[in-house]
């Protein structure tokens, strides 16, 4: 398929496929107005819809190699793709994400994550946000749930990185929490641009937990460099998987 043509198609499949997220968003947020139990299954059945959509109109699979945890702990994952924000949802048994405020100013789409406790941050707001995400993060450990966050902030283009974030060590240091790294290749295949979708498989690495009770500097050092490293390994067999 010619460059144009694909665009073409990551296009229109974004257009439905995020027209009708928001639809059936929509149709069943009245669960809203319940408990934040009502509103789990809803957004699951999105994510579902989204899985699927992804194979059908797109030609996107995935794997999970390795376990998912399925217990409070902390995980730090690679970000590359608007993938992994939302399939985790499904992965996970109710997570909470540590995320930016503004996600949840989205109509529709933040109503949920609002509704589901989500930890906003202000990135603005300095000490004063790091205070609050760590009240927060140990009310929703209290209720059984991980935490995910993406340490470097962003979506960050395959084989690039950035420095991690000191949100991370935080929540590590003052959780006493294990903390399950994960890679991801998602990248290749759902990058950035809205345009750059494309067939592919995309390979999700659940590595072995670092262990709580590392000053923070070597936790930093220790995370980064078992997270990069994977990564850059699925990226280089991605590559030989799209050329063969």
């Amino acid at each position: 398929m010619s460059v144009p043509l694909a665009r073409l198609r990551s296009w229109l499949f974004t257009i439905v496929w995020l027209s009708c997220c928001f639809l059936l968003a929509g149709l069943l947020s009245p669960m809203l107005l319940g408990p934040a139990r009502w509103s789990r299954p809803a957004a699951r059945l999105v994510l579902h819809f989204t899985l699927w959509a992804m194979r059908a109109g797109m030609g996107i699979t995935y794997e999970i190699r390795g376990v998912i945890p399925d217990r409070p702990v902390l995980v730090a994952s690679k970000h590359q793709s608007a993938w992994e924000t939302f399939c985790y949802g499904l992965f996970f048994e109710n997570p909470c994400y540590v995320l930016k405020q503004e996600l949840t100013w989205i109509p529709i789409f933040g109503w949920y994550l609002k509704k589901q406790k989500m930890i906003a941050i202000d990135r603005a707001g300095g000490a004063k946000a790091l205070r609050g995400m760590l009240d927060q993060a140990k009310l929703r450990l209290a209720e059984g749930r991980p935490l995910i966050i993406f340490p470097e902030g962003t979506r960050m283009r395959p084989g690039t990185t950035r420095r991690y974030h000191p949100g991370v060590a935080a929540l590590y240091t003052a959780l006493d929490l294990p903390c399950v790294p994960i890679a991801v290749n998602s990248g290749l295949v759902w990058p950035k641009p809205v345009g750059g979708k494309r067939p592919g498989h995309i390979v999700v690495e659940v590595l072995p937990d670092i262990p709580p009770g590392l000053d923070r500097k070597a936790f930093v050092a220790r995370l980064s460099e078992e997270i990069e490293a994977a990564s850059n390994r699925l990226l280089e067999e991605g590559c030989r998987t799209q050329r063969s």
